[in-house]
């Protein structure tokens, strides 16, 4: 991919760990800041919007959108598909406009190979009972669902080395900081590279990858 006017930051995160809280908080500080919004073959839980949380759309409709070419990634997640618009970011990017991309960390590798300068940030839990916490209280998983995403999470943050940054979701203002000094590329977002926060939270990235 040639060179871009705007910023893109891809955002990732275990099932359960605040990404999307985070995000939309993010946005309300940064209002230049754009989300993609990704299509998905899931279907909306509570609360959520057609066009405004995701675009829901049936596995028929997605595989015509592959065999069209309009995904930048895709990728499949707890049984379900979910794909990055072409079109809706290029010309975001195209304009200038910042944009942050919510995909797992299938999705963040397939847009690092296509956007190399872009950044990626992997949010982790303080721990593995708060995720299981965190995934009890939305009400919306049986116990079943619950162990398979915890083994999948499991399984996502033993890739977060490849991606730029990590932050711990253990207070979420502190969380949200975190986000705003990456995004502003603030000198104090050298202590939240990947390589430092191995360092300084070993114990605690071994003991969720285990």
């Amino acid at each position: 991919m040639t060179s871009l006017k705007g910023n893109l930051y891809i955002i990732t995160a275990a099932s359960g760990a605040g990404k999307t809280s985070l995000v939309k908080a993010l946005v309300v500080k940064n209002p230049d800041l754009s989300v993609s919004i990704s299509y998905t073959t899931r279907k909306p839980r509570r609360g959520e919007k057609d066009g405004e949380d995701y675009f829901f759309v049936d596995e028929n409709k997605f595989q015509r959108m592959i065999n069209d070419n309009e995904f930048l990634e895709t990728a499949k997640c707890h049984g379900a598909f979910y794909g990055t618009s072409k079109l809706s970011v290029l010309e975001k990017l195209n304009k200038g406009i910042d944009i942050i991309l919510e995909i797992d960390y299938q999705g963040a590798f397939s847009i690092k190979k296509l956007f190399s300068e872009s950044i990626s940030i992997f949010i982790i839990p303080p721990s593995i009972e708060a995720l299981e916490f965190r995934l009890n209280s939305r009400g919306q998983d049986s116990k079943e669902d619950i162990k398979l995403r915890i083994a999948a999470a499991r399984n996502e943050m033993s890739h977060l080395e490849k991606f730029d940054y990590v932050t711990i979701n253990d207070n979420f203002e502190k969380s949200l900081s975190e986000l705003n000094i990456i995004i502003s590329q603030k000198s104090e977002a050298i202590e939240l590279e990947t390589k430092n926060q191995i360092i300084n939270h070993k114990l605690l990235i071994d003991t969720l990858r285990k």
